[in-house]
């Protein structure tokens, strides 16, 4: 296991309320202290960098959407077809919300629903404005009445945003994972599917789950194929950074298990193989799709060194889809980090494999810090030519909901009562495994330091 842990040494977290003073343990109130989750909201989400939509949610000038975290609203809006500009979500009259969901600006107009002011696509305001003559000249100033401005920029088929217009550029804050990511393509995918939940979870509490691996053994035992009497740290490596974002690499997800525990779970290597694939492409929907499973059954007979079967799959799935004009990354390197988890502080993930991904993003969604919003969205290549439009948002699910795949549902039954927990008498803090957990310490490490400025 190799970490590289957060530092901002010049940064003192001393007078941070409930701050991290022993990584090994996670002082509860920081999941429910009003007070704290106030603090976030001052002094986290208005200066972090953070994934407001993505590309195909806006292909056209006018077309606008909604980003939303905490109290706050962001309105992301192509103003041409090579810019993308972000602004504050409130008119400059009365803060009316400009703009809710997505949609369309016609005319190339921003329009306040309240009063009909509006501003054009570059933020500036449409003179005259209506009602003018009913006001002081010293309240029109155009420049005044331009739209607030937030940082906007792209990434990974995203497009980011930061409320402070001082924050470092995105790829800076973002360093290193473009260099991890890019050369797998992320850039490429588009949209399978996209729904969301509502839990009765702090917003860190429900990406918690997903930044440690060893829950597998229980959470998803189907996974393991019987494979579940134990968890060894030389199977994991995290590469934690000083900018709060982490790398898993190990035991992830059910190829990654079938392939170093094939012998144990009894089945040869091909068979735990394709058979742990099947079972997280029927249970997840991403990083393993029926596509990929139509490649990987043909695989059944062909002969092949021990060892060597997971290499030969993945050669095979990279020659399907180059021969069907999907976008799939070369051989290199890069093909190791298939499996992994790669956390982008402070809530976005992505898990790729296999010229797929499985992309999570939590936020708070209300006043109540004890409430989240959290996404889960499959992305994969697809043909060139054959990409699909606008992604339509499947909608919101209950936790139990049967709409979500099995995967998703086992890793909703954990959080809310995890939740619930934190308010036992007798229990004062998250415990961690800082074999496994570290990742978790790592990123309240550094979410100390944005609250601590």
């Amino acid at each position: 296991m190799t970490q590289v842990l957060a530092t901002d040494q010049d940064i003192d977290t001393s007078k941070v309320p409930f701050a991290i003073t022993d990584r090994a343990f996670i002082p509860r109130e920081r999941y429910y202290d009003k007070a704290f989750f106030d603090l976030e909201n001052e002094k986290l989400w208005p200066h972090a960098w953070q994934m407001a939509c993505r590309l195909e949610e806006i292909p056209g000038v006018g077309d606008y959407a909604e980003y939303s975290v905490g109290p706050y609203s962001v309105v992301v809006v192509r103003t041409s077809p090579t810019e993308i500009k972000a602004y504050q979500n409130a008119c400059r009259h009365r803060a009316t919300q400009l703009a809710v969901g997505c949609g369309s600006f016609r005319g190339g107009q921003i329009v306040c629903p309240f009063h009909g002011w509006r501003w054009n696509l570059d933020g500036t305001p449409s003179l005259p404005l209506y009602g003018r003559q009913g006001f002081e000249e010293r309240v029109l100033d155009p420049d005044d009445l331009a739209l607030i401005e937030c940082q906007a920029d792209t990434w990974g088929g995203c497009v980011w945003i930061n409320m402070d217009r001082n924050a470092p550029p995105l790829l800076e804050a973002l360093d290193p994972m473009p260099s991890l990511l890019d050369p797998l393509g992320v850039a490429d995918m588009r949209v399978h599917w996209w729904k969301a939940v509502r839990l009765n979870a702090n917003w860190k509490m429900a990406q918690e789950a997903f930044l440690e691996a060893w829950h597998v053994m229980r959470t998803h035992p189907q996974l393991t194929l019987g494979a579940n009497d134990g968890y060894s740290s030389d199977k994991v490596a995290y590469y934690s950074h000083p900018n709060g974002h982490m790398h898993l690499q190990g035991r992830s997800g059910g190829s990654d298990v079938a392939a170093q525990g094939g012998i144990s779970t009894g089945l040869g290597e091909r068979e735990a193989v394709i058979e742990s694939l099947r079972l997280l492409c029927e249970g997840l929907n991403a990083m393993c799709l029926d596509k990929d499973m139509h490649v990987l059954e043909s695989l059944r007979t062909i002969d092949y060194e021990p060892g060597q079967f997971s290499i030969k799959m993945i050669e095979a799935l990279y020659k399907w889809n180059v021969a069907a004009g999907t976008p799939f990354p070369p051989p290199s390197e890069a093909w190791t980090r298939w499996g992994g988890v790669h956390f982008m502080f402070p809530n976005y993930f992505m898990l790729p494999q296999f010229g797929n991904a499985l992309v999570y993003r939590s936020r708070p969604d209300s006043t109540d810090p004890e409430h989240c919003f959290f996404e889960l969205f499959s992305v994969t290549g697809y043909p060139k030519g054959e990409e699909p439009g606008k992604p339509a948002f499947g909608g919101v699910h209950a936790a139990d909901s049967e709409a979500w795949p099995l995967i998703p549902r086992q890793d909703f039954s954990n959080i809310e009562r995890q939740q619930r927990g934190l308010r036992t008498p007798g229990f004062n803090a998250l415990r961690l495994a800082s074999e496994y957990e570290d990742g978790i310490a790592n990123m309240h490490a550094h979410l100390d330091t944005h609250l601590a400025r």
